[in-house]
């Protein structure tokens, strides 16, 4: 078998037409705390600048001791999701700032597209990942309607050998310019997005942890280990507040 040809390949027809659909939440299940007192970094450092990779391979912002650890599963090409990054996420980063929470994203990969910005927001540093995911969701409505103007091209690029689809899927979105701009030169692009390896890995990742989790759409935020029946910032707030984080 030629893994390179085989893996990685996807039906653009379905999950580009539910791209801009909301995109769903979790299940039942709060924390109920007393004020926690902020938790100091270490000396020279913030807890806003702290980034570390997880055994499930998401990417935590914040102290990974932090007493309240809030995960968040995402698709790079759900407007829920993106809708959060805007409204949410500054929010997020003045609780982060007090050690009190930890904010880790994990992958929920839906689509070619999903992925392919998956695997360039992860080309860089480790601390750069939420930033240019950020950046990403900041442009959803363009990245999503290249995307749509484009499918028929799109589907040209998905019989392409496994190392060669999502660095044409790139081009063809403006993926390619949208990350050069943001400092991932085209040579590093093009690595990554020929790595069929660590890619695979990205998308194992994400459909194993969604069947052992039973996370079933995005976002959807776990708390401590509770799946929360929420997926916008007004909704998760109290609940993190109930759970004794407060911000600065």
């Amino acid at each position: 078998m030629n893994t390179a040809r085989t893996v990685l390949k996807f039906s653009f027809a379905a999950p580009l037409a539910l791209a801009l659909a909301a995109c769903g939440g979790g299940a039942d299940g709060e924390l109920e705390s007393d004020a926690i007192e902020a938790i100091a970094a270490p000396d020279g450092t913030n807890w806003g600048e702290t980034v570390t990779v997880s055994d499930e391979d998401g990417y935590i912002l914040g102290n990974p001791d932090a007493p309240l650890k809030l995960i968040e599963y995402a698709s790079h090409t759900c407007g829920a999701c993106a809708n959060f990054s805007q409204t949410g996420k500054p929010s997020i980063k003045e609780y982060v700032a007090t050690g009190v929470v930890s904010f880790e994203q994990r992958n929920l990969v839906r689509d070619p597209i999903d992925l392919t910005i998956a695997t360039l927001v992860r080309c860089g540093a480790d601390a750069n990942v939420q930033a240019l995911s950020d950046q990403a969701w900041g442009n959803f409505n363009e990245i999503m309607g290249a995307a749509q103007a484009n499918g028929a091209q799109l589907e040209i690029a998905n019989e392409l050998p496994g190392d060669q689809r999502l660095g044409e899927f790139a081009r063809i979105t403006g993926l390619t310019e949208f990350f050069a701009a943001r400092g991932l030169s085209r040579a590093q692009q093009s690595a990554c997005l020929a790595d069929v390896e660590t890619i695979e890995t990205i998308r194992t990742n994400s459909s194993t942890q969604a069947e052992e989790l039973n996370i079933l759409a995005t976002p959807t935020f776990i708390l401590n280990g509770r799946k929360l029946d929420v997926n916008q910032w007004r909704d998760l707030e109290p609940i993190l507040q109930r759970a004794g984080a407060r911000s600065e």
